[in-house]
């Protein structure tokens, strides 16, 4: 049985941890997985769209959400994998962080997504 865990992660320059704004409860990525961003970015739209800008040059419905666009000048987008897996606390209640479970291939596929837009 997978164990989950609130993390709470503060990325570079001191940006709240609300920044992440993906709030997923996931298992963990295996290492070797195969990347496909084109289905990174069927899941952040599917997912995400509601509150995040999941595309670069958007603004994101929702003012706590950031765009998915600049995850990667805050932090190694690729340091999102455990996070994504275990769980990401946000600072911020209002909308609430819907939790979402996904396989971990999917991880994989939106960790490519997210670095394909943020020029990582």
């Amino acid at each position: 049985m997978l164990q989950h865990r609130i993390l709470g992660l503060r990325p570079f320059g001191g940006l709240r941890a609300a920044v992440l704004g993906l709030g997923l409860v996931l298992p963990v990525v295996s290492p070797g997985a195969a990347q496909d961003p084109a289905a990174g970015k069927e899941i952040a739209q599917r997912l995400c769209a509601r509150c995040h800008a999941v595309a670069p040059g958007m603004a994101s419905p929702t003012e706590n959400a950031p765009p998915f666009a600049s995850f990667g000048r805050d932090w190694p987008v690729s340091d999102l994998q455990e996070a994504l897996a275990e769980g990401i606390l946000v600072g911020h209640s209002d909308p609430p962080m819907p939790e979402f479970v996904l396989t971990p291939q999917e991880i994989s596929d939106l960790i490519a997504y997210l670095e394909s837009i943020s020029g990582k």
